[in-house]
Formats: structure tokens, sequence, C-alpha cells
């Protein structure tokens, strides 16, 4: 079976996308993981299917968005499904616009369907900002094992669409010296697994208005990534909610570059939203 393909990143944390506009193509988790091994395929975070929404399951959002016209069909590297992926959103808007697709027109704003609902994304001088919706803190505290940690630290539960536990670090040492190759452990477990950010604040913390903070990310299903666009918002909220300083705008710092936060009131509640560059790399065929 040979499989047409274009590959994209968003700082570092790179998709495999294949269009499946129909909603047809039946591959296996293990099919997936295959295409994402970085020795014996592809190599990749994670694959995105590029399918018409109303040939999907979430066709049903179309009743309330009936412009969101494409779905975000997100597999993690295991070839598990996943909720949402801030930076694979965005390479999955450069797709689309180059492509042809879909278009964003100076001022108006791309709805995109996903298994966390309809996301919003606008194009930026950089690459795309996407509106992430509403927040919550969720499942509390946790306390988080992880190999280069010495004893166990607390971490904040987040959910972005996704589950984040958020734990912060006394400084850059501590965060360098962290083996993520190694799945942190999590009490108590949370059913569906959890992203895990580790972060730690700069000094000074704000800077022109700007609050600045440096992270690493596991993700489940995958290992560690050079970035994670839903992370990075869970992390810069967890701050915030911690330091209770009020603060809206945040640059986080990540192996794979940076990548902007902001947080801002709407009618339905405070809603966060990322922003950072978006890139298609090349594209091929491959025999699975």
């Amino acid at each position: 079976m040979n499989i047409e393909f274009t590959k994209g990143h968003g700082t570092g944390n790179d998709f495999v996308m294949i269009n499946d506009f129909d909603g047809v193509m039946d591959l296996s988790e293990e099919a997936i993981a295959q295409i994402c091994d970085r020795h014996f395929g592809i190599g990749a975070d994670g694959l995105i299917f590029v399918t018409r929404t109303e040939n999907s399951e979430v066709a049903h959002l179309l009743n309330d968005e009936p412009a969101a016209e494409w779905f975000m069909d997100y597999r993690n590297a295991d070839g598990s499904k996943a909720e949402m992926c801030g930076n694979g959103i965005r390479v999955f808007a450069r797709y689309l616009i180059t492509r042809g697709l879909s278009e964003i027109v100076d001022g108006s704003t791309l709805p995109i369907a996903t298994r966390a609902g309809i996301k919003d994304v606008t194009a930026t001088a950089t690459g795309f900002a996407v509106d992430l919706g509403r927040w919550k803190v969720d499942g509390g505290e946790f306390l988080v094992r992880t190999s280069g940690l010495s004893v166990a630290r607390p971490g904040l539960g987040l959910n972005l669409g996704n589950p984040h536990v958020v734990v912060a670090l006394a400084d850059m040492a501590e965060l360098e010296g962290l083996q993520l190759h190694l799945a942190p452990t999590l009490e108590p477990a949370p059913r569906s697994g959890a992203n895990v950010e580790f972060v730690v604040l700069d000094d000074p913390l704000i800077t022109q208005g700007v609050a600045s903070i440096s992270m690493r990310v596991h993700e489940r299903g995958v290992g560690e990534t050079l970035s994670c666009g839903t992370g990075i918002a869970a992390a810069a909220l967890a701050i915030r909610h911690w330091a209770d300083n009020g603060q809206n705008f945040w640059r986080v710092k990540v192996p794979g570059g940076e990548v902007g936060v902001r947080m801002f009131p709407t009618q339905d509640g405070e809603h966060v939203a990322i922003s950072g560059p978006a890139e298609l790399t090349f594209t091929g065929t491959f025999s699975l």
C-alpha cells in the first residue's frame, strides 16, 4: 500500500499529513506507529488525517459551525487518537491554505473541527494563532515522579481539550537534567493519561509586560517532543494560577523555539490562545 504524505512542523513538533477527504482510510494503530517511527518509517510526533468534517466522527459540529469544512483527525505517534494538538492545528492550517483547500481572508478566521470542538485559526506575521477555547483546572494536584529528579514534585492538572499536568522546577539545571525519554509517573494516575510539562521561570519573570518561562514536555503516546502547543498554554496558565498575578501575555521557550500565549475574556468565559510558526518541509510516498 503506497501512501502519499506531506511532512510539516511547528517549533520542531513534527507531523505526517495524509489526505483522507472521505474518511475511509482505516489504518491500524500499528500502521500509524510504523509511519511515525523515526528509524523504520517517515518519523513524526503524530499523524494527521485531512478529512472533510461531513465525513468524520465529529460531523455534528457542523450544526454549530457550518463553515468548519475540515476535520483534523489527529493521532499520536503510537497510533492512539488525541483530542487536540496546538502545534498540529497550525501546521494543518498551513497545509489547507498551501494546497488551496481553504483560505484565511484578512481579518477572518478559519474554523477547524477537532475532537475537542471547533478551534478558530487566524494568520499572523510569523505563522498562525489558534484560539484553544475555554480551559479549566482539572483533576487537582498530582504527585509527579520522573527520571532526573531525586524527589517527587507536585503538579497541577489542567484541561485544554486534552489533559495536562504542569510541574514547576527550581532552575534550568533541574530542567536540563530531566530524562524525559522515560515516561513520568503520576499519582493518582489519570484515567486517560496526560501530557506532563516541566517549567522554569525566567528571572525576572515579566519584562515589558510579557512573562517568560522555559519548558520541556513528555507527551502521552509519543515521548519527549521539542514542543507541545496545548502544553505550552497549560504551562503559562499553571504558573499564572500559582502566582495569582493576572498576567495575560506570555512567551514560552521550548527546545524547538518560542510560542506566544495570550489569555482573554469572552462571553462564555476566559479563553487561551497560542501563536507561532508552522512550516511544511517535504512530500513523498511511503510504502506501508
